[in-house]
């Protein structure tokens, strides 16, 4: 998984005004778990915004006043409004202790369904994975060749060495579906064969 540098400074406050100040000059709070003690600090709006709003998933170089941790983000929490962000809780990476982590869904080959005019409908873009930092990858490859049109891939069809799915097993990640234009189709064959199967007027004389 890829990793992406990010500043912060320690609070000296902790309370909600210091919070809602640091807001208005475009500044997010923040806590760091996960290590021997919380450590409360604050971020940048604009660089932050920059991660979360990019389709890949980073492990956060977090550097708080000089020194350096590398972390996850743990939880986001949002204005209900505006949709802000006001607060963040990232969880240190240590050695040997797993970590559960959102992961993006990366699609390859081309299916016997959709050539066959069936429609590809990807149902969850991003899988709850837990396992140690070294091996988690960029993103969760799942290969759809195989998938003829009414099938699907549900989480349990899904293994990757290493890690463990935490969402549901039955849950469906991808399905190939019954487009308008197989119906179509379908419906054309059926006529060809039909008429076919019928013996003309003329030919029946």
């Amino acid at each position: 998984m890829k990793s992406i540098a990010l500043k912060g400074n320690k609070r000296t406050d902790r309370g909600s005004s210091d919070a809602k100040s640091l807001r208005k000059e475009d500044k997010i709070p923040a806590v760091l778990y996960g290590g021997k003690e919380s450590t409360h600090f604050m971020i940048d709006e604009i660089p932050f915004g920059k991660i979360i709003n990019s389709p890949n998933v980073y492990f956060v170089d977090l550097n708080i006043d000089g020194t350096t941790v590398r972390s996850i983000i743990k939880e986001i929490q949002y204005h209900p409004v505006t949709d802000k962000v006001l607060h963040v809780d990232f969880l240190e990476v240590v050695a040997g202790k797993p970590v559960t982590v959102l992961l993006p869904i990366k699609v390859t080959g081309t299916s016997q369904g959709v050539i066959s005019g069936g429609k590809l409908r990807t149902v969850t873009r991003r899988l709850r994975v837990r396992g140690l930092a070294d091996a988690l990858p960029e993103a969760i490859t799942i290969d759809i060749t195989p998938l003829k049109i009414g099938q699907s891939i549900k989480v349990g069809d899904i293994k990757v060495s290493g890690l463990t799915l935490l969402d549901a097993a039955n849950a469906v990640v991808v399905a190939v579906k019954m487009s308008r234009a197989a119906v179509a189709g379908a419906s054309v064959e059926e006529e060809e064969v039909t008429a076919e199967a019928t013996p003309t007027e003329a030919a029946a004389e």
